[in-house]
C-alpha cells in the first residue's frame, strides 16, 4: 500500500464523517447537539472541567456513532443475508453507542446541577 500524505489521510476520515451524516439520522441528530453545546456552555459558564468533559463526551459520542456505523457497513458487505453472530455483533456496537451516549447524558446531568447549585 503506498504512503498517503496527512492531508490525504485527513480527507478520507472527513469523507466517512460525511458519509455517516448523509446516511445516519442519529449521527445527525448527535452532530447537531455536538454543535450546540460550545454555545449551551457559553451560557452556563460551568466549571471548566465539567466543560471539557461535556465536550469530550459529545465527540465521544460522535466517534462511537462512527464505529458503529463501519462495523454495520463492513459487516453487512462481507455477509449480506442475516446470520445471527452478525446480528449480535452489531447489536453490540450499538450497545456500545448507547452506553457512550448513556454516559454522556449523566456527565449533561451533573453539570446542570453543578452549575445551578453554585447560583
Amino acid at each position: 500500500m503506498a504512503k498517503r500524505s496527512f492531508m490525504q489521510s485527513v480527507g478520507d476520515a472527513l469523507a466517512g464523517v460525511a458519509a455517516t451524516w448523509r446516511t445516519q439520522r442519529s449521527f445527525r441528530i448527535q452532530a447537531v447537539l455536538a454543535a450546540a453545546l460550545p454555545v449551551i456552555l457559553a451560557w452556563l459558564r460551568p466549571p471548566l472541567v465539567f466543560s471539557a468533559l461535556c465536550l469530550t463526551m459529545a465527540m465521544l459520542v460522535l466517534a462511537a456513532e462512527l464505529f458503529n456505523t463501519a462495523l454495520e457497513r463492513l459487516a453487512d458487505h462481507l455477509h449480506p443475508e442475516h446470520h445471527p453472530a452478525i446480528g449480535a455483533a452489531k447489536d453490540c456496537a450499538a450497545g456500545a453507542v448507547l452506553l457512550v451516549c448513556a454516559g454522556a447524558g449523566l456527565v449533561g446531568i451533573l453539570t446542570l446541577v453543578v452549575v445551578f447549585a453554585e447560583r
